[in-house]
């Protein structure tokens, strides 16, 4: 305990240094065989592992990290060891190597999680848990959580490693060049959150050279409220004279990491491409310079896993209509389960405005604790907003938090001793944001002093355990002007003492004040504008009430938020046409509109109907293929992220069963516009990427045999032979296995030497495909799709 305490101060207060890639260590010195995983060489060849962790320790660096990256049980099944034997050994060849820490190195699952995938959230932390117990108990000295696409995985890790040891916590994620990772992930949403979850360090590992990574490492910078760590990539992997290297010299490494730590990193080392030459001059670096302490503003920032929202100057809608008060319609869905409804209220409030949408599921006769964590994951799916965890159940806020990816926002705690004994370690353990209601236990107070009075109890409160005052929004509380008229001017007066006094970001429920009245979009219009008047940062209404909109329209033309009034023109002027009017006019089907908006029933119902005077070809043709163009092209473009490209894909999928059926009862034969083998690399279990592809090529109407992952060459021939397929598509995200691509086309083209195939993958270039022996390179699915219409002639 005491070494992690000095560790977590050096972490803090000077330079750590770690090593350089391992995987390309292991290819230099010629240790990998074909198939053969890299963590297992721990136990079959512990010296080797142990003169590559020396020969970093002797350039120079404090940490070396575990050959570990891919030990995890999943991974290891069918290797005959366990992950203790194997987290075991390689804590044991580390410390032989006498450095001065050693960190157990944690990579990705190599799944998707639910939504997205099919990994469950506590399936995904039992598997860190085992390895950050088995590291824990064999004596390393830190947790280095590294080459993360995916925010939610990331939770599950730094949980898994907090909730299981007592060691100082490191994750870094990786990058594309568009400055978001794999998932869409971006610097802002992954410094907050990553911070928020109380990790010692974070920052950006693997990815490209340091040179491409200086934008996000600055933005990490400017958000991050601990350390920044940085072990970038030696550039691109290029080929000369049949051999593999990177394109950034050890000198031009070092010149862009000495910028970065002038700029106030703190930890930095190496990745693909890297070492002990690259280390050793980074060594010198750091033993030339003083460490710089970044200034960060302590901004309200709320996000999800790919957006993120600044409550900082201004208006912040959060919708409210995922709710059952009043509501039968909602709690018919919540009851009977139809989570498309539910959705469909989602994406609704999405698209008319909303910058956060409240979860509330509260009815009695409801599990709450699983509902409220089914529809957080459901809505995750389908909007990239940032949620707001609505419920007086302590169990379900806590439970839905824990599996809400981002920084979410509590609703809520109160000043009564009890709440704030409930919900403040929720708050503090997650780094949430929290609503903070003026009442305590005497009830709601009937002057604004009295309600600032308990707004200031609950800052006080909260900064025992350590919650900073931007991350409390403070609730006045609005009575209805139908029964407490002289109420209303006190919840104004309220927020203008809390802001002016407290400096705390306000929120308010604006459609109570109209209970019981006549036309009470108007009534809630005028009282929302007088709130603003007040301080008002963050309304809870109906996005799609006209009325109530046009009041938050014109008020952030007041406030500067909406620049030369360009959305308030977009959106009002009859003479301009807006954008998404002319997206969404490509089709005038529903059928186009659910798939873009991955509402797989309707979809479902809309191909039903169309079944009726549409022939197949026809629907996919003229819906389908439109629609997944569309989403393509907004996903390259950075405008869609992959949850949604995955559920408009899903939508796909559950309208082609509709057709699949239908063709069946009909007697005939779904036509498929060829056959396309996918695979994974012997040696390589990741097989995200692949299945991506395999979705979106599947529903433009290709026929996929998917061998899976770990696939040897000579599988991918015999299928390729027996079923004459003319196109083979190869994934691998390991640079230590893609060797093992080379093999299986060599010996593909060997046997068929006119079959054609792509490959892809996180560590592929084109420069790198064409050295493998490729016919295409496939830097996404959507290109997948275009290879194999060109090839087919589509």
């Amino acid at each position: 305990m005491v070494l992690a305490v000095n560790l977590k101060q050096r972490i803090n207060e000077g330079f750590l240094l770690f090593d350089g890639a391992m995987g390309t260590m292991l290819q230099i010195h010629g240790l990998l065989k074909s198939g053969e995983l890299p963590d297992v060489l721990n136990i079959t060849n512990p010296q080797a592992i142990t003169a590559i962790h020396k020969e970093y320790v002797e350039a120079g660096s404090n940490v070396v990290t575990t050959n570990t990256f891919g030990a995890n049980a999943n991974k290891l099944k069918g290797s005959g060891y366990t992950v203790e034997e194997v987290v075991s050994a390689a804590v044991d060849c580390a410390k032989k190597s006498g450095t001065e820490f050693v960190a157990l190195g944690i990579g990705p699952t190599g799944e998707l999680l639910e939504p997205m995938g099919t990994l469950s959230f506590e399936a995904a932390y039992a598997l860190f848990a085992e390895q950050v117990i088995a590291g824990a108990k064999s004596g390393a000295d830190l947790i280095l959580i590294e080459t993360f696409s995916d925010l939610l995985e990331a939770r599950a890790a730094v949980l898994a490693a907090k909730e299981n040891s007592d060691l100082p916590v490191v994750l870094t994620m990786t990058f594309a060049e568009d400055g978001r990772t794999f998932v869409g992930v971006n610097a802002v949403t992954a410094a907050m959150t990553l911070s928020a979850l109380g990790v010692d360090a974070l920052g950006v590992n693997c990815s490209m050279g340091p040179k491409e990574l200086m934008p996000i490492v600055r933005t990490m910078l400017e958000y991050s409220k601990v350390p920044v760590a940085v072990q970038a990539n030696a550039g691109l992997p290029c080929e000369c004279e049949g051999h593999v290297h990177y394109d950034v010299t050890p000198e031009q490494y070092a010149k862009t990491v000495s910028e970065m730590l002038d700029s106030g990193v703190k930890i930095v080392g190496g990745c693909c491409g890297t070492t002990p030459t690259y280390i050793r001059l980074l060594r010198n670096l750091i033993d030339s310079k003083r460490a710089v302490t970044p200034i960060t503003d302590n901004k309200t920032i709320c996000c999800s896993g790919t957006e993120y929202r600044v409550l900082d100057g201004k208006i912040t809608i959060i919708g409210e209509r995922i709710n059952p008060t009043g509501k039968k319609r909602m709690k018919e869905a919540l009851r009977e389960n139809q989570m498309d409804y539910i959705v469909g209220e989602a994406i609704d409030q999405t698209n008319a405005g909303a910058d956060v949408l409240d979860i509330n599921v509260g009815l009695p006769e409801i599990d709450e604790v699983k509902k409220i964590c089914d529809v957080v994951r459901a809505v995750s799916a389908v909007s990239p907003l940032p949620l707001q965890i609505d419920s007086t159940d302590v169990k379900a806020v806590e439970a839905a938090v824990r599996i809400c990816n981002g920084v979410p926002i509590i609703n809520s705690v109160n000043g009564k001793q009890e709440s704030m004994d409930a919900i403040f370690p929720i708050v503090k353990k997650y780094g949430t944001l929290v609503v903070a209601l003026t009442l305590d236990e005497n009830g709601i107070p009937e002057t604004a002093q009295k309600r600032f009075a308990v707004a200031g109890k609950i800052v006080n409160e909260a900064t025992k355990y350590g919650i900073p005052k931007e991350n409390i929004l403070i609730d006045c509380l609005v009575l209805t002007a139908s029964a407490q008229q002289d109420q209303v001017m006190v919840t104004l007066d309220a927020i203008k003492l809390v802001k002016s006094r407290l400096g705390c970001k306000t929120v308010l429920g604006v459609s109570n004040v109209s209970f019981g009245l006549p036309n009470r979009p108007m009534f809630n219009s005028m009282f929302l504008s007088a709130a603003f008047g007040a301080g008002l940062d963050a309304p809870i209404i109906n996005p799609m009430a006209g009325g109530v909109m046009q009041a938050v329209d014109c008020f952030r033309i007041c406030n500067n938020q909406d620049k030369s009034s360009n959305k308030y023109i977009e959106k009002y002027a009859v003479a301009v046409e807006a954008p998404n009017q002319i997206q969404t006019a490509v089709s005038e089907t529903s059928l186009y509109k659910c798939i873009v908006e991955g509402r797989k029933l309707e979809a479902a119902a809309a191909t039903e109907q169309m079944l009726l005077t549409k022939s197949a070809a026809e629907i996919i043709d003229g819906s389908f293929v439109p629609a997944l163009d569309f989403v393509g092209k907004n996903f390259e473009q950075g405008k869609l992220f992959l949850p949604q490209l995955m559920q408009s894909a899903a939508a796909v999928q559950e309208a082609f069963e509709v057709i699949k059926a239908n063709s069946a009862k009909n007697g005939l034969k779904t036509e498929t516009k060829g056959k396309i083998i996918l695979a994974t690399v012997k040696g390589d279990i990741h097989d995200i990427g692949k299945n991506i592809v395999k979705m979106m090529l599947a529903n433009y109407g290709y026929d996929i045999i998917d061998l899976g992952r770990d696939v040897d060459p000579q599988i991918v021939v015999d299928i390729a032979v027996e079923q004459n397929i003319n196109l083979v598509g190869l994934s691998a995200l390991m640079t230590t296995t893609v060797v093992n691509m080379k093999d299986t086309i060599t010996a593909l083209k060997a046997v068929k030497p006119g079959c054609k195939v792509m490959v892809g993958g996180a560590v592929l270039t084109e420069e790198y495909a064409k050295m493998v022996g490729a016919d295409y390179y496939s830097k996404d699915a959507q290109q997948s799709v275009r290879i194999a219409n060109e090839f087919f002639k589509v």
